[in-house]
C-alpha cells in the first residue's frame, strides 16, 4: 500500500451545510499534506497562521510547532501514515476518527497502532484550534507513549 489518501468522496455526509462541507475539505487538505504526504513546507505556507492553539499537552502552540512534532516522528518512523475512519462536521468544528501507524505492514489492521480522534476549530477558513484523544493498540506503541509522555508543552488545558 503506497500513501493513503484520505477520501472525501467516501467520508461525505448530505446531511454537512455548505459551511461545513468546506470546513472538512480544508481539514482533509491539512491533514493529508501534513500526516501522509509530510509536505511540511507547504503546510507551514499554505495553512500556518498565528492563531492556532494547540490542546495536545505534549505539543507547544503555532503551527511550527506542529509540524516539529510530526517531522521528529516521521524521522522516527519513515512509513507513519493516518487513515481516516469517519468524520464528523458540527458548524466550525471538524473531528476525525482515525488509525496512525508507523509501519506499513500494520495499515488496516485495527489492532495496531493507535487510535485517535482529532478536533479542530475553523475560523475565516483557518484552523485555529485542535484537541486530540490518543489510544495506543499494541504493546509497542503502549510503551512508546510510556517513554515520551508526560512533557506539558502548552498551558491550554485539554478541554
Amino acid at each position: 500500500m503506497d500513501t493513503p489518501k484520505i477520501d472525501f468522496d467516501k467520508l461525505r455526509k448530505d446531511s454537512w451545510s455548505t459551511t461545513e462541507t468546506q470546513n472538512v475539505q480544508l481539514v482533509i487538505d491539512f491533514m493529508q499534506k501534513l500526516m501522509n504526504n509530510h509536505e511540511f513546507d507547504h503546510v507551514l505556507k499554505e495553512f500556518g497562521n498565528s492563531y492556532y492553539t494547540q490542546h495536545n499537552r505534549s505539543i507547544p502552540d503555532g503551527m511550527e510547532a506542529l509540524i516539529d512534532y510530526v517531522k521528529g516522528f516521521v524521522k522516527r518512523f519513515p512509513d507513519y501514515s493516518y487513515d481516516v475512519k469517519h468524520v464528523h462536521a458540527d458548524g466550525d468544528y471538524v473531528i476525525f476518527h482515525s488509525q496512525i501507524t508507523t509501519s506499513k505492514k500494520d495499515r488496516g489492521n485495527d489492532k495496531k497502532g493507535i487510535n485517535v480522534s482529532d478536533t479542530w476549530k475553523i475560523q475565516n477558513n483557518l484552523i485555529v484550534e485542535h484537541w486530540d484523544t490518543l489510544q495506543p493498540m499494541n504493546g509497542f506503541m503502549r510503551f512508546f507513549f510510556w517513554l515520551t509522555g508526560g512533557k506539558v508543552a502548552n498551558a491550554n488545558g485539554v478541554y
